[in-house]
């Protein structure tokens, strides 16, 4: 595992693309941090920048490094969440702009993928996650499913939990300063 991390961190520090296993669907990354990597990670999609990408930290301590501040809330969500969830806070920071939404909010999980964690930490900034295929398209649930156009797009396709089926996307929570909770996705 220690060299596939290695690997993978040497393509995410030059900008490029990864396609790697996470505690949902395989998905399609790259350094949060980096403008130019979200614009290609945008154009390999054909999406939209005002559809909102969600990105990946490994705890807490990390999450408190790119968010202005976190609404108490979060922590009881994610402390007793039995699923992978997807939090929007409002005012990210030390992001790339073009990873931001409209409305100053940023969505993003604490990952518990084992592989995806270690890739974290390692890395010691947040990936972008989106899933592993084209904008309208269905997502793939195993890597066997994902679109051949997507591999031979990315610049680095992780050879790890390649057999795993992950069938359920993330429950995604909008919180506020003010406390006020919204559902986006069960």
């Amino acid at each position: 595992m220690r060299e596939e991390i290695e690997q993978t961190i040497q393509v995410l520090k030059r900008g490029g693309l990864i396609l790697y296993p996470t505690d949902t669907v395989w998905g399609i990354g790259c350094d949060a941090t980096n403008a130019n990597a979200v614009d290609k990670v945008l154009a390999l999609k054909k999406r939209a920048q005002a559809k909102s990408l969600i990105c990946l930290v490994s705890d807490f301590k990390m999450l408190n490094q790119y968010v202005e501040e976190i609404p108490e809330m979060a922590y009881d969500i994610l402390k007793y969440a039995d699923k992978p969830t997807t939090i929007i806070y409002p005012d990210p920071i030390r992001v790339a702009m073009n990873v931001i939404n409209d409305d100053n909010t940023l969505g993003i999980r604490v990952c518990r993928n084992a592989f995806c964690n270690k890739l974290l930490k390692k890395f010691r900034k947040p990936i972008v996650s989106t899933s592993a295929n084209f904008s309208g398209e269905p997502t793939p649930m195993r890597f066997s499913e994902i679109s051949q156009r997507i591999k031979d797009s990315v610049d680095y396709i992780v050879d790890f939990d390649r057999n795993l089926k992950n069938d359920k996307p993330s429950t995604i929570i909008k919180l506020d300063l003010d406390g006020k909770v919204q559902v986006i996705r069960k």
